[in-house]
């Protein structure tokens, strides 16, 4: 598809959506819920990979799901991989546009949003994709046999990956959703993620840390919560229903925050309106007014477009 057709076609769209029984913008709704402020209901998001390989295609079924389904704010996948060095995987050099297609991708999603709604960024922790570079295995015993070379890995990956937000930020995104899945025993012990993750994921946050939509996305597990302590996220968002953390529990260790969460994503597609209405009610309650609705993660690539159309369905949007 041509730029111009796209931008035309994007337009086109935009101009018939119709929210149905909602009063407010996405915007506002979504500023109201940063500042504490009484909404007409939550804002929502939700998302899942869709797993294309060009930056039109990416740009165009991420318009098409948020026209669809209303979603007040636009989660960007990450389906690009990071290059690869040509030798020894952990031989990395900084990069600055490592994700040349995806941020071909939010300008072309900023250009089809035309103003509509806010757009926020995916981006996996230096492990993570430290992982995807070699394999968890490789990883943890190269951890144990030559933990520089891992530290050294990982602060290139940390450097690389704050030049494509700061890309990502200046292109039109209104925050980064950093997205940390090792801060569990299943992947690392405590110690461990205090020492070859967290140092990494505190700095990553830290330099974008003038985004207002900045989310602490989390896979986390009880004991880890106080790792995330002093760092610099407006929204944290992590499973309520995987992790068993409640809602109020999080809200005591993080006063000031927006909480995203509530919807097992694990079990969306057999959650019914009845389930979906309970879990928003809990969540919100247990959150109060700083709370954005959304799975814990994204909810299962094969979703059905009617079982996606609850939840937005449910909300009146």
């Amino acid at each position: 598809m041509f730029r111009r057709d796209f931008l035309i076609a994007a337009a086109a769209s935009s101009a018939r959506i119709v929210f149905g029984r909602s009063s407010l913008s996405h915007k506002e709704r979504v500023d109201r819920a940063l500042a504490g402020q009484e909404v007409d209901r939550p804002p929502f998001t939700f998302w899942h990979h869709f797993g294309l390989k060009t930056a039109e295609a990416h740009a165009v079924r991420t318009l098409e799901f948020h026209r669809l389904y209303h979603t007040d704010l636009v989660k960007v996948m990450s389906d690009f991989s990071y290059p690869k060095p040509p030798g020894k995987w952990y031989e990395l050099k900084v990069n600055p546009n490592p994700f040349p297609d995806q941020i071909d991708a939010l300008k072309l999603i900023r250009d089809g949003l035309n103003g509509d709604a806010y757009m926020v960024e995916t981006v996996f922790n230096p492990w993570n994709v430290a992982q995807k570079l070699s394999s968890k295995e490789e990883l943890l015993r190269l951890k144990e046999q030559n933990p520089q070379a891992v530290l050294d890995a990982l602060d290139v990956i940390t450097q690389t990956e704050i030049a494509h937000a700061k890309r990502a930020l200046a292109t039109g995104a209104s925050g980064i959703l950093f997205s940390i899945a090792n801060a569990n025993s299943g992947e690392l012990s405590a110690a461990d993620y205090q020492k070859f993750s967290r140092p990494f994921d505190q700095r990553f946050m830290e330099s974008i840390s003038g985004a207002k939509l900045n989310f602490l996305h989390l896979h986390m597990e009880p004991g880890y919560l106080k790792q995330f302590h002093g760092f610099a996220a407006p929204v944290i968002n992590y499973s309520l229903h995987v992790s068993r953390i409640p809602m109020a529990e999080v809200r005591r260790q993080f006063p000031s925050a927006v909480l995203a969460g509530g919807i097992d994503e694990g079990n969306y597609r057999k959650l019914t309106a009845d389930d979906l209405g309970r879990q928003w009610r809990e969540a919100s309650q247990a959150a109060g007014r700083k709370f954005i609705l959304t799975p814990g993660c994204s909810v299962p690539n094969d979703s059905a477009p009617e079982e996606l159309a609850r939840l937005p369905q449910l909300l009146g949007a």
